[in-house]
């Protein structure tokens, strides 16, 4: 989509249960101005303040990425973020009554299906152009990474390896030129190792989690099938790059590939470009998404 900014058509509402925190929470998705960006408003905490959805306002990313200080925070940010990212909404204010996002079925169709049913409307403000990236960027941490490289099109691929043999080593790619976010990449869901459970919430984490939430698997196979996509683990670990990297606003073209990576690498590389995008990087008139 390229040319003028765009925001929500008209409020939508969702409430539902936050993966880590298990608390019920209201967001409601409503139309802001231009050039305001997509921005988080926590309506239980006063006064307000604006927590922008931006690269430089994570303070967690612990098994999910989170924005805001201590007592203004929004957790499990990224399948929102990535869904508004997909519909090309530059503009939204999103209230929450509490921390966390809504799970929803552990995917971001929801959220995909809410903004679809009220669309989007063009405003005045022009999109800003997005840029080429002309030289490599990676972050690793042992043998896990996210790059960034030189492409003629915006891409994203996605390889995981987990010893189990219901998961294993799988990958997708997924570009916007290859067909809708919405379709291919959003109704992939979260997903967890049933050895896993009951150590995460020993330490306060997952206490939402649930059968209707998350794929679980043990070393038999998976406990709730079935899958919606042969890799769906991969589909939804593509979907989470997706939402942090969308905290750089208008992404470059580029062709971003992560190999066993978390949260923390993916916003190490979106604090990496977003610090030297403007050396590395020539003005490019083509919108990436």
């Amino acid at each position: 989509m390229t040319g003028g900014q765009h925001t929500l058509a008209a409020p939508v509402t969702c409430t539902g249960v936050g993966l880590h925190l298990g608390q019920t929470t209201q967001v409601v998705l409503k139309p802001a101005s231009a050039d305001s960006g997509r921005y988080f408003v926590r309506t239980d905490v006063q006064p307000e303040r604006r927590i922008p959805a931006t690269v430089t306002a994570v303070s967690q990313t612990r098994l999910s990425t989170q924005l805001g200080p201590e007592g203004q925070q929004v957790r499990t940010v990224e399948h929102l973020l990535a869904a508004l990212w997909a519909a090309g909404v530059d503009n939204a204010r999103i209230e929450i009554d509490g921390p966390e996002v809504p799970l929803m079925d552990g995917s971001a169709q929801g959220w995909s299906s809410l903004i679809a049913s009220v669309g989007t409307v063009a405003q005045s403000a022009v999109r800003p152009k997005a840029t080429a990236l002309e030289e490599p960027v990676v972050v690793r941490d042992g043998d896990a990474y996210v790059v960034a490289l030189p492409a003629s099109e915006l891409r994203f691929s996605y390889g995981i390896d987990f010893p189990v043999a219901a998961i294993g080593n799988q990958w997708h790619s997924w570009s916007p030129a290859d067909g809708d976010f919405g379709e291919l990449v959003a109704p992939a869901r979260t997903f967890a190792m049933a050895h896993q459970i009951d150590g995460l919430r020993s330490q306060g984490l997952i206490k939402g989690g649930s059968l209707e939430n998350a794929l679980v698997c043990d070393q038999t196979g998976w406990l709730n099938p079935p899958l919606r996509f042969p890799n769906e683990p991969a589909r939804h670990k593509l979907l989470d790059l997706v939402g942090d990297l969308s905290l750089l606003g208008v992404l470059p073209r580029m062709h971003v590939t992560a190999y066993r990576a978390s949260h923390s690498l993916h916003v190490q590389l979106a604090t990496h470009l977003a610090t030297h995008l403007a050396t590395i990087c020539t003005t490019d008139p083509l919108h990436s998404s």
